[in-house]
């Protein structure tokens, strides 16, 4: 890891495989175990970035096939990168793009090379690659940057998920020659699908390059919550201690418990601002409806112990009628409300760990039923 990064752990639960710990950047600390709020176009939905510092966030993602086809990369370099760009003094991290270029399915021809697509937005047919990704996010200049890897879908055979595995590992050897910056960190990502084996054996293959940090990718893609569950808690503790551990495309409540019990320490998902936009708060893992007639006469705070600024300012009530009325300003207070939220929970979960009492605090959620998932297609 270079001198600039570093992943110090803080506690560890004596009853799962649980921690706390602190992930330094160039840009500041993460307090880990951490929600991260997902801004696609360098922007977090109907947020501004005063308002996400006050949700608690400290990491925030954008993504780089997005930030390619529009701004562009040269224009984000010429507004001072990423950080200035946006107006976010925080930590940032770039996904590579291979998420998205596995959803456009019907899009894209895949080879040893990389991924060729047409653009959704013109039609224009681009040639993305490990180099050319990297590239990108060299350009960008987050903190953390991501491997370009092929993600295979759920179902797929396992020689199918084994050749995207073993494809996976070759784009990140060449995006490790590729990377050109000391002030960012790259992370490898796990593929491996459904197959445990091929997990086993990518994450230790993955170990021998000694990245700086390392991601479990391919989950929340359709498989059943309970081959998700069995992934994370078979490959988290294949991957290095002493770095940080990312979950990709994991935002519920269920499957962050699982996850953190499992040693991971990072997460992202759309759920809070996507949900927003459709009129739905996340309140002590319930899911409102702010729609919902019995809403519409309620004037008590959202929720009364949340610190934000949509429960301490407004009612259940006036955010029923924003939202039934179609003002923005509804998408805001709830995107405010439910990124608190996520990020909240979190937090209570770090502070459990480090007076050790995670399971006590919130081994219930461990076979609770789940917030109801949501993918992590592009918010």
């Amino acid at each position: 890891m270079s001198a600039i990064f570093s992943f110090q752990s803080l506690a560890r639960c004596s009853q799962t495989k649980a921690r706390a710990g602190v992930f330094f950047t160039p840009h500041g600390p993460v307090e880990t175990p951490r929600f991260m709020p997902v801004g696609t176009l360098a922007n977090v939905k109907t947020v501004t970035p005063a308002q996400l510092k006050e949700t608690g966030a400290q990491m925030v993602l954008s993504n780089t096939y997005h930030l390619h086809l529009q701004p562009g990369e040269a224009i984000v370099a010429g507004g001072g990168g990423l950080h200035k760009f946006m107006g976010w003094n925080g930590p940032m991290l770039t996904d590579s793009g291979g998420f998205q270029v596995f959803s456009l399915s019907e899009m894209r021809k895949i080879t040893e090379e990389g991924v060729t697509f047409r653009s959704p937005h013109d039609g224009q047919i681009i040639k993305l690659t490990p180099e050319r990704s990297i590239e990108i996010q060299n350009t960008l200049g987050a903190d953390v940057i991501m491997a370009f890897d092929e993600c295979p879908p759920y179902p797929a055979t396992r020689p199918e998920v084994e050749a995207a595995t073993d494809r996976t590992y070759r784009w990140l050897e060449r995006c490790v020659t590729a990377h050109q910056r000391q002030d960012q960190a790259l992370f490898g990502i796990v593929q491996g699908g459904v197959y445990l084996d091929l997990r086993a054996k990518a994450a230790n293959a993955l170990t021998q390059l000694d990245l700086p940090g390392y991601a479990i990718g391919g989950v929340s893609v359709g498989e059943p919550p309970a081959l998700m569950a069995q992934i994370v808690q078979a490959t988290a503790p294949l991957l290095p201690p002493h770095k940080p551990r990312y979950l990709m495309g994991v935002g519920t409540y269920r499957e962050m418990v699982i996850a953190i019990a499992s040693g991971i320490d990072l997460f992202d998902c759309v759920i809070p601002t996507r949900w927003a936009r459709h009129g739905t708060a996340i309140v002590k893992g319930e899911r409102w409806n702010l729609k919902n007639a019995k809403f519409r006469e309620d004037f008590a705070p959202m929720d009364e112990t949340c610190p934000c600024y949509a429960c301490q300012n407004f009612s259940r009530a006036y955010i029923s009628h924003l939202v039934r009325s179609q003002e923005i300003l509804a998408y805001t207070l709830l995107s405010i409300h439910n990124i608190t939220e996520l990020i909240r929970f979190t937090q209570k979960i770090r502070e459990a760990i480090l007076s050790d009492r995670f399971l006590e605090e919130f081994g219930h959620w461990l076979n609770s039923p789940e917030l109801e998932a949501e993918d992590n297609a592009t918010d």
